[in-house]
């Protein structure tokens, strides 16, 4: 009898394995043809081109052209959508960013649920931002910011370059941790924002690094502090929200995520050649220019960080009341 069994359990072992080796090999021969990449933002911008940047480099390692397809709206809700409806294959990636953890919460009636369709592959970039006011503002802190805010409730403005941003959640977070009373003024984008921020019709706003620094070192901007945990080495002098609001912290985070079902030796293929370019020297240098970091994640580990982070401001939208334009 256990002869009998042995041969039995070793001819279902080799058929299972059979089974599987063309979905193995299959997926070792990835990619055989072209692959997408859909991008919820317009050509030109922040996220469009680190996009370009990174698809160059997965290009040349995978053989095969990566292609950033461009399909901005409803706060890129048209281009998640787009890619859980693709097949899980690995041909049609996705931008992912902290708008899908807030639209998650944001919109009441969404055709997906982010989080159960879209599998977590990598991280890419983190972007700082800043929280400032125009240089004529007294506060020159942000301890003596929220004194100020404190004793004028409500008549303070802070601006953000739109409703459910991440620019518009670090206010709104910033308020619910230090009781402060703001109003927020949302912009359709963060030129104008800062256009009126200069102008003063804004008294602070918080921005992308990048977007706000050639006007902080300038002088008509006043950085009070980065909402990062730690300071940044392009704004040494500037502290971190947190070094007086403890625990404080926001990046506009963004990674790079498939369709639900796509083979496992699929996503760590991607995961490691991702990983691969922003260790490169070159392409460190690059995003460096654009003053953001990179961010390195397993599928795992940047899966469970999509999940805090969708906790994190669904409790920030519920509190604030927060409703989509």
């Amino acid at each position: 009898m256990g002869f009998v069994r042995r041969q039995f359990l070793q001819l279902t072992g080799a058929a299972t394995a059979s089974a599987a080796l063309p979905k193995l090999a299959w997926a070792l021969d990835y990619p055989t043809r072209p692959v997408r990449w859909i991008i919820g933002f317009p050509p030109g911008g922040g996220a469009d081109i680190v996009a370009r940047i990174i698809a160059q480099w997965l290009s040349e390692r995978l053989g095969q052209q990566v292609i950033v397809e461009n399909k901005p709206g409803a706060g890129t809700n048209i281009a998640t959508q787009t890619v859980v409806n693709s097949p899980p294959d690995g041909y049609t990636l996705l931008w992912v960013g902290t708008s899908n953890a807030v639209n998650a919460t944001l919109y009441e009636n969404l055709p997906f649920n982010f989080l159960r369709d879209i599998a977590p592959v990598a991280g890419l970039v983190a972007y700082p931002l800043v929280m400032e006011v125009n240089s004529s503002a007294q506060a020159v802190t942000v301890a003596e910011f929220i004194a100020y805010a404190k004793a004028n409730p409500g008549k303070i403005s802070v601006a953000s370059f739109g409703i459910g941003s991440s620019s518009h959640l670090a206010g709104e977070l910033f308020k619910a941790t230090t009781g402060v009373n703001l109003v927020h003024v949302p912009y359709r984008g963060g030129a104008p924002m800062v256009s009126d921020l200069l102008g003063g019709h804004v008294q602070a706003a918080f921005d992308v690094v990048a977007n706000s620094l050639p006007h902080i070192r300038s002088g008509a901007l006043r950085a009070l502090a980065v909402t990062t945990t730690t300071r940044l080495e392009v704004l040494p002098d500037v502290p971190t929200v947190g070094e007086t609001v403890p625990s404080y912290e926001v990046v506009a985070w963004t990674g790079v995520g498939v369709p639900n079902g796509t083979p496992p030796a699929v996503i760590e293929k991607l995961n490691q050649e991702i990983n691969a370019g922003l260790a490169n020297p070159r392409i460190k240098a690059r995003l460096a220019e654009l003053t953001i970091t990179p961010t390195v994640f397993t599928p795992a580990t940047f899966g469970a960080y999509l999940a805090a982070e969708t906790e994190k401001w669904a409790k920030v939208i519920r509190a604030a009341n927060i409703k989509p334009e």
